[in-house]
């Protein structure tokens, strides 16, 4: 269980062009990420979280079809974390979100994010 100083979270990531690590679980070879401009990812992931607000779609299965980070298979699952174990940005938005919020577009160096505060 998460202590008052961890949150639990879990995160759909959006690589692109940009992105630190132009590889995947989804496109081991990059391929798909070095042609995403970040600006296609951030659409991409616009649209996903419109679909999730509006109850069109559930963010753990979206998670597991669409994210490229690898805890797409536990539909986005990070588990419990602390400060200083993210990327800031990523860090300083799950934070700032109450439990049960979807962040809006998250930019870290890995790429774009949506972010849901599960505890």
């Amino acid at each position: 269980m998460a202590s008052r100083e961890q949150v639990k979270a879990s995160h759909i990531l959006i690589k692109h062009q940009g992105s630190r690590r132009k590889a995947s679980w989804k496109d081991p070879e990059g391929k798909i990420i070095m042609t995403t401009t970040r600006e296609a990812a951030v659409e991409q992931l616009k649209s996903i979280r419109e679909d999730i607000l509006s109850g069109k779609a559930n963010f753990e299965d979206v998670a597991t079809r669409v994210s490229d980070c690898s805890s797409a298979k536990r539909g986005g699952d990070l588990g419990p974390f602390g400060r200083g174990q993210m990327q800031k940005p990523f860090e300083e938005a799950t934070y700032a979100l109450k439990v049960g919020d979807i962040s809006e577009i998250v930019d870290t160096d890995s790429g774009v994010h949506i972010i849901k505060r599960t505890a």
